[in-house]
């Protein structure tokens, strides 16, 4: 009766049940690691069963273990320890570890850790080297600077444990020259009053700021010493915003006495002068007394208007430049100097009353960034099992500018997709069966201890194959060879040597031993080496009880060995 199998499909159908009746949420991940046993790549909280309709995935439940949830395997072997003691005889081990649901096949016959004896050659290990010279200290002047030397361990990587302390040394530098300050400038100081009060013809009043070479002041007593300040330590700007002054009008010479001089208002006959030496300007005032020295005509004249001078500059609509306009700002004159007449009407002046100008000396204010909207969820990225939707949002509405803060939050969110649709599980081939009896193939003729050959066969089965994945390659499920019964026949032998030594078992804790035999090699001359018309080779199946006389030398057949300093067993 095939028990294997059997028990495996109860394994199968035991598992299955499990799933339906226990399934729970866990931690689900898209790969894992068979030789750390660990979980990468999260995918988020789902049913077990959902997470493990992908056989390569991994998941974590409450205890926070990694899982495979695929069919059970054996990790690779991890390489060979370095031999536990520095010098003298200790051993070296090496472990293996069954992931996936359910357990390794044959695994009460599996071992997840090997112990061999190994020999410890550190015993005249130099460990370190003398320590080399320090570095350069970390500042090149003042204090505060640190220094650090190292030293390197000499001996095998398989002995670096004879170096005990720290491979580094770091200190505080010696004290050093004092260094230079380097002098940098105090903000501007206010702007002095403009140095008069209107622009006249000969001279535009200016103002004027200063700043000092004193935040902080350069040293003058280190070496080297301090470097000044770049740059100017004075500004002077013209008050352009200032009106005119005024001009005060001044008589000419008299001219040669005339007609009326003007056909309305009082006009002049006989000499007249002129207010022009010079003319009243910018709201000025005009010569006083008259202009002829004659009769006056009588009839009124209109007056025309003249501007006043411009107002200063009033402040800027804000103190930095937006993004979506420019601030501006504004002055004001008026049709006042003088005012145009009304009756008769004078004429009014000439131009705007106002002006504006671009504030664009100012900084541009602070943009912060504005998430766009989330992209849609892409489609699932797997055909199988579950996956991960991935929707995005840049900072971009608006996208931060002079200054202004970053979009806060995640650019990224995920969603988990089921698709329902179990992963192709690829089918495993199991390990050979142990080989079975070696029998006459034509009838039941008894062929033990007989030189007729015989055949016999072993088997081995894919397992896991489900939900069309691959098949196992190749499609021999049996394996067959000739060979003749030898089992517990009588046969003379002849000594040959030792057999390898046995691993160390228990492979942790005390009580740890090897063993090895002596090998009494059977003698099968009298047998033919092939068998059957088609000479196939043929082996011996069985033990024989080969006799190889007294042990040369008066040896011994058998031999035990304790490994020691075994460490101990890790706990469960």
């Amino acid at each position: 009766m095939q028990v294997l199998p059997i028990l495996r499909v109860l394994l199968t159908v035991e598992l299955v049940l499990v799933s339906v009746e226990r399934s729970e949420c866990v931690r689900c991940f898209e790969r894992f690691n068979l030789l750390l046993g660990q979980c990468d790549e999260e995918v988020g909280e789902v049913d077990e069963d959902d997470c493990c309709q992908n056989p390569l995935y991994g998941y974590k439940a409450e205890d926070g273990v990694c899982r495979l949830c695929g069919p059970p395997a054996w990790s690779p072997w991890s390489s060979w320890s370095h031999c536990n003691v520095l010098c003298g005889d200790g051993v070296t081990q090496r472990r293996r570890k069954c992931f996936g649901r359910g357990e390794c096949e044959n695994s009460a016959d599996k071992l997840e850790m090997e112990t061999v004896p190994c020999v410890g050659t550190c015993c005249n290990t130099e460990g370190w080297t003398l320590w080399l010279p320090w570095s350069p200290c970390s500042v090149s002047c003042g204090e505060g600077g640190v220094r650090k030397r190292e030293r390197v361990c000499s001996s095998p990587p398989e002995c670096r444990s004879a170096c005990n302390g720290p491979s580094e040394e770091t200190e505080a530098c010696p004290p050093q020259d004092t260094c230079p300050v380097h002098g940098a400038w105090t903000g501007w100081f206010d702007w002095s009053p403009c140095s008069g009060s209107c622009i006249s013809v000969q001279d535009a009043p200016v103002r004027w700021r200063s700043r000092t070479c004193t935040d902080p002041a350069p040293s003058s007593d280190t070496v080297p010493p301090g470097n000044g300040c770049p740059g100017e330590n004075s500004q002077i700007q013209d008050c352009s915003e200032l009106p005119n002054c005024q001009v005060h009008g001044s008589w000419g010479a008299w001219s040669p006495a005339g007609p009326c001089s003007v056909p309305c208002g009082e006009g002049l006959q006989l000499a007249i002068r002129s207010c022009d030496q010079p003319a009243p300007k910018y709201g000025g005032k005009f010569c006083e007394g008259p202009s002829t020295q004659s009769s006056i005509c009588q009839s009124p004249c209109p007056v025309d208007g003249f501007w006043s001078g411009w107002s200063n500059w009033g402040e800027c609509s804000s103190s930095c430049i937006p993004q979506s306009s420019v601030p501006t700002r504004t002055r004001q004159r008026t049709c006042s100097n003088p005012a145009p007449s009304s009756n008769p009407p004078g004429r009014s002046c000439e131009g705007e009353d106002k002006q504006a100008d671009i504030c664009n000396h100012l900084p541009h204010c602070p943009v912060d960034g504005g998430w766009g909207a989330w992209s849609p969820f892409s489609s699932c990225p797997v055909t199988c099992g579950v996956g991960l939707q991935v929707s995005v949002r840049r900072c971009e509405s608006p996208a931060p500018k002079h200054g202004g803060l970053p979009c806060y939050g995640e650019r990224s969110r995920t969603s988990i997709c089921k698709t329902n649709v179990h992963c192709p599980v690829d089918g495993v081939w199991s390990e050979w069966s142990e080989w079975k009896q070696c029998r006459y193939p034509y009838g039941d003729k008894d062929i033990k201890c007989k030189q007729i050959g015989g055949s016999q066969i072993r088997e081995h089965e894919c397992l896991y194959h489900a939900h069309n994945g691959s098949i196992c390659s190749g499609i021999e499920l049996t394996e067959r060879r000739v060979c003749y019964d030898v089992t517990n026949c009588y046969i003379k032998g002849t000594w040959d040597g030792w057999e390898s030594w046995s691993l160390c078992r228990p492979s942790c804790g005390g009580n740890s031993k090897r063993v090895r035999m002596r090998r009494c090699k059977p003698d099968y001359s009298d047998y033919r080496p092939t068998i059957g018309r088609q000479r196939m080779g043929a082996t011996f199946f069985g033990k024989p009880l080969a006799d190889c006389g007294a042990v040369p030398d008066s040896g011994e057949k058998y031999q035990r060995q304790a490994c020691v300093n075994v460490p101990a067993c890790p706990e469960n």
